[in-house]
């Protein structure tokens, strides 16, 4: 937890991650900021689909329509944050000579999605007003 919390320091302070250890070959870092900013698309991608689904499904029934929209908004969320949280911990890993942290949210991340998924093909093969 106290890493967590130093973490978070950093997210508004990133200058912080330079005074540890060496600066790593700098094509490292920028892959580093690819994978983030590829994150964040995919946070993007999730929020867009949770108001695509309350927006545009209005014949669905009030139930699934707002279980499924705040799932795919909380995954959003979640992977915004992740983002650079996932960022910060790389990015230290990195100029202290370490293995680069593993991650359990990628697969988090894809049974949430699978699930609405499921919930979605439940919703169009039943039917939206059912």
């Amino acid at each position: 937890m106290i890493d967590f919390a130093r973490n978070v320091r950093v997210w508004f302070a990133p200058e912080e991650v330079r005074q540890e250890g060496r600066t790593p070959d700098y094509r490292f870092s920028l892959a580093n900021e690819r994978t983030f900013l590829a994150w964040l698309r995919t946070a993007l991608a999730l929020i867009g689909g949770g108001f695509a689904v309350d927006q545009f499904l209005p014949d669905l029934r009030w139930g699934w329509r707002v279980g499924l929209a705040l799932a795919l908004l909380a995954a959003g969320v979640l992977c915004s944050l992740r983002a650079v949280n996932h960022w910060v911990r790389c990015e230290r890993a990195m100029r202290r000579g370490e293995d680069l942290p593993a991650s359990r949210f990628p697969t988090l991340l894809s049974l949430v999605v699978a699930v609405v998924a499921v919930a979605m093909v439940v919703v169009v093969f039943l039917g939206w007003e059912g």
